[in-house]
Formats: C-alpha cells, sequence, structure tokens
C-alpha cells in the first residue's frame, strides 16, 4: 500500500497516517494536482522531493501538491 511505503520510508510520520492516505489516495487515483494547507507534513520543501521520488518509484509519477498560494500564485505575479 501507498500509504505505508510513504511511513514506512518515514517520508510522512506513523502519527499523520491520515496525512499518507491523503497523498497516497490522490496518487493511485491519478491526481495531476493535490492541493493542501498542510505544510507539516505534505506541503513540506524538505519533504516534497523524497515523496515524489518515493511515489515514482511505486509506479505513480505525476502529482504535483501545492498550497492553493502556490497553485495560484500571487497578485504580484501578474505583474
Amino acid at each position: 500500500m501507498v500509504a505505508e511505503e510513504l511511513i514506512a520510508r518515514s517520508l510522512i510520520p506513523e502519527k499523520a497516517r491520515l496525512d499518507a492516505l491523503h497523498v497516497a489516495s490522490a496518487a493511485v487515483g491519478s491526481v495531476q494536482f493535490l492541493l493542501t494547507q498542510n505544510c507539516r507534513h505534505i506541503a513540506n520543501a524538505h519533504t516534497l522531493p523524497r515523496v515524489y521520488r518515493e511515489l515514482n518509484d511505486l509506479g505513480y509519477p505525476g502529482l504535483l501538491i501545492y498550497t492553493p498560494a502556490e497553485f495560484l500564485g500571487s497578485i504580484e505575479d501578474d505583474s
């Protein structure tokens, strides 16, 4: 199971099992973008590259994880 692998490889802690399920569900469901406000366990710049690598190794490439602000861009980006 994808969530179990994310936890087993210490990418997402056991106490955040629901976060691992959230990422795993999006990956298995072939979701292109996962938007989350959870920067502690999901949209974390230190963790994301490792999560992407693990998902790719498990055969689930292509999921991109962003916070809503990152996804939408800032107002200043429009100039």
